[in-house]
């Protein structure tokens, strides 16, 4: 990626231009420093191990079932499948504690820029490929994976700005930057959606969907996370979630089952109920407004976001 490193530069350095034109506040140096460091590890494990996990996928591409001789198709079919399991990948960082604990450092800039797409999940590299094996089966070299992989990076790149509105009919099948600025909000409605890479369609089909509403009609985006971080630290912005499941572990009150929801359940959830998921961040939401009856969490994400797009929900800030 060194080759289009110029590039991204550019891409940075107008966003910096455009806000400073226009006087809009989404840069912080702090958090850049940060996202630095962050980066360069990420980066550096990624390569210590990609040897490593290329191995295992090419044992695995040994026995592929199908072979596409197609140009066209086959890359047009690997890049379909490369994102359909980056959905779920990242669908599991957000819904499993001990992923989220991973996944939480490229959440925890309170401002949405292009710099924030490399704010990586560090240790994602260890079992990302994972979720690479199953497209190996179908027919696909690792390499070629990894070559896919690494161009949709500047779709990323692409999509953490403020400065690119709605994108008409692109937003019905691609990942937009209006899109990702609901994935980056830190709003109760809009936790949890939108975990495409480039195709938003995962998240129409899967239920994760949500649009991004104007201040009149939600509430304005707040970026970051529900806690804020008490440091920008580059060790306290990898490790807090870390900090924060030993705590719950070592506690004396509880049992082996209620260790393990710490480990495995939802971010947020708690065995006595002291803290919240993002299903019951919403529905709580929703009943303080009084604008519907108390429903089952697990019904939340369906039935409130589809009574709300008709138009029967109407929230207002909290």
């Amino acid at each position: 990626m060194l080759e289009v490193s110029p590039v991204f530069a550019f891409i940075i350095g107008l966003e910096i231009i455009l806000s400073n034109y226009h006087d809009r506040k989404v840069f912080n140096s702090k958090e850049i420093i940060s996202t630095i460091y962050i980066s360069l590890i990420n980066a550096g494990l990624d390569l210590l191990i990609r040897g490593f996990y290329l191995v295992i996928l090419y044992v695995f591409y040994k026995y592929h079932l199908f072979e596409i001789k197609h140009p066209a198709i086959y890359w047009s079919c690997l890049l379909i499948l490369l994102d359909f399991q980056f959905y779920w990948l990242h669908r599991l960082e957000h819904f499993c504690r001990i992923f989220w604990a991973v996944h939480v450092t490229h959440h925890s800039s309170e401002m949405l820029n292009t710099t924030v797409s490399f704010r990586s999940s560090v240790f994602q590299p260890f079992y990302r490929f994972i979720f690479f094996i199953p497209i190996t089966l179908l027919g696909f070299e690792p390499l070629h994976i990894l070559l896919i992989y690494s161009l949709t990076q500047f779709w990323s790149l692409f999509v953490h700005t403020e400065f690119i509105g709605k994108l008409g009919w692109m937003e019905a099948v691609f990942v937009t930057p209006s899109h990702h600025r609901v994935h980056h909000a830190s709003n109760a409605l809009y936790l949890d959606k939108n975990m495409g890479l480039v195709f938003i369609i995962w998240d129409r089909l899967f239920n994760t969907f949500q649009a991004e509403l104007t201040a009149k009609k939600y509430e304005p985006i707040r970026y970051g996370l529900t806690s804020p971080l008490k440091k920008q630290t580059p060790v306290y912005v990898i490790f807090h979630e870390w900090f924060d499941i030993w705590n719950d572990l070592k506690r004396n009150d509880i049992g082996w089952k209620e260790k393990m929801g710490y480990l495995f359940q939802p971010p947020g959830w708690s065995h006595d109920g002291s803290r919240l998921t993002s299903a019951q961040m919403l529905e709580k939401q929703m009943i303080k407004n009084k604008k519907i009856p108390k429903v089952p969490v697990i019904l939340i994400h369906k039935s409130a976001t589809e009574n709300y797009f008709k138009g029967s929900i109407k929230l207002s800030s909290t």
